[in-house]
């Protein structure tokens, strides 16, 4: 059976490959079910499940988190912290080109956000008013990934955080099974400027850094994607600690027409599929002939990967859309509002003006979304689940926050004051409007 579904016309594509279903609802798979029994002693939903374990870490501290990290990442008991002398075993363990491609991929992300931090908002003072600007004084990073290890996360999620100019910024991270932290996300975290690391993972590490622990520091706001439970946590912890963004699974729309090669379109869908059995890998083409040679392509492609078996489910999650002309594939891949949108179609940097929603557009075949992955500049931490009609990728400006300024003159108060008094009068708050006209009456 092949792997890519097509479906031809807008609203077959709307009823089936682009529709959506809420994951946080989704069921929990069995051996999930099963270890929550085991560790709670009745079965519970991913929500209360979370519950429980920030209430822990509120009452418990560091116990809790050492409990529920050890327990369900497996691992052995170790320091909290990760000391000095593991940073540098780590470099020392990494082999020295890679150590270069992560030197790259840090230099390479700093410089994007360097610009963008030019072309970020700025402090004013016009007329008695304005604005400041000024990063968080605290960060936390979740630096997700416990099978696979991922340090571009963390280099993407940190140094923007560096770059706005975070005073301190904290990571927690899964411990391996001997209790060490993986040397491939110490040497990036160290590259990417995160001053302290701690063996933390799941809800249990967004918990510690929301509340502080004795060993874990509070923090102003946690960043970073991570598990369904690592999202719930930020849902619920929201309003005691900042967060960024709610992340789900990786999604990527490639947007085709004739001219497309369909080896590619294939290859750019697998690099996501890869990632996740619930990723969102879909085609949206205007050519029925070019569906039928992707989904030939995934089929021969897919023999050629390692993570087959998890690429193959999340292709059968998306599928193949054949619209009727590139109007129609523009006006669906804008409701569908993509994390990533990779143009494969004849003048691709013509369409992007005409594209409305998305985390990230990739332009033309040199520009692959597995660049952005890596080493292109802007973040690859993206909007998913459809909320790039609303957000952007993570970006210096989540590091920052604007203060309002309002410093009038006597002249000022005389001029808006009287306004101001009648406004509040009109409400019936009559102490606000004493506080004007006092000063007016010549205090």
């Amino acid at each position: 059976m092949v792997a890519l579904r097509i479906v031809v016309g807008a609203d077959a594509g709307r009823a089936s490959v682009l529709k959506r279903e809420p994951l946080i609802d989704a069921p929990l798979p069995e051996a999930i079910q099963r270890s929550i029994t085991e560790t709670f002693g009745e079965p519970l939903t991913a929500s209360q499940v979370v519950a429980r374990i920030l209430d822990d870490v509120r009452r418990e501290g560091d116990a809790a988190v050492r409990r529920y990290s050890q327990r369900f990442d497996g691992s052995a008991d170790a320091p909290m912290e990760v000391t000095d002398a593991e940073f540098e075993a780590a470099e020392r363990d990494v082999a020295p080109e890679l150590l270069d491609a992560v030197r790259l991929m840090a230099d390479r992300i700093r410089a994007f956000h360097t610009l963008q931090r030019a072309h970020a908002p700025q402090p004013f003072l016009e007329g008695g008013l304005g604005m400041e600007v000024r990063p968080i004084g605290r960060a936390g990073i979740y630096m997700t990934g416990n099978v696979a290890v991922l340090p571009s996360s963390v280099i993407h999620t940190a140094v923007p955080a560096v770059v706005a100019g975070v005073t301190e910024v904290i990571g927690v991270t899964a411990a391996r099974p001997d209790g060490s932290v993986h040397p491939l996300k110490l040497v990036a975290a160290r590259l990417a400027g995160v001053q302290r690391v701690f063996r933390a993972s799941g809800a249990q590490a967004l918990a510690a850094l929301a509340f502080g622990t004795e060993s874990i520091p509070r923090v102003d706001k946690v960043f970073g994607p991570g598990n369904l439970f690592v999202t719930l946590a930020k849902q619920q912890l929201y309003g005691q600690v900042g967060i960024d963004a709610l992340y789900g699974p990786t999604e990527t729309v490639v947007l085709a027409d004739h001219s497309a090669a369909p080896d590619l379109c294939a290859a750019d869908l697998l690099a996501q599929a890869e990632h996740d059995v619930l990723a969102r890998p879909v085609l949206i083409t205007t050519s029925q002939r070019l569906a039928e040679a992707v989904a030939d392509e995934v089929e021969r492609q897919l023999e050629l990967i390692e993570r087959g078996a998890i690429a193959r489910a999340a292709i059968e999650r998306g599928g193949a859309v054949v619209a009727a002309n590139i109007d129609e594939a523009i006006e669906l891949a804008n409701e569908f509002a993509p994390e990533h949108l990779c143009l494969l179609v004849e003048n691709a940097a013509a369409l992007v003006p005409r594209i409305q929603n998305a985390g990230g557009i990739f332009v033309g075949e040199d520009s692959p979304e597995v660049l952005g992955d890596y080493v292109a500049g802007p973040s690859h931490v993206m909007p998913t689940g459809g909320s790039a009609r609303f957000a952007g990728p993570l970006s210096v400006m989540d590091f920052m926050k604007v203060t309002s300024t309002i410093a009038l003159t006597r002249d000022d108060l005389r001029a808006i004051g009287p306004a101001a008094a009648l406004l509040a009068r009109a409400e019936g708050l009559t102490a606000h409007a004493r506080s004007i006209e006092l000063r007016l009456e010549g205090h």
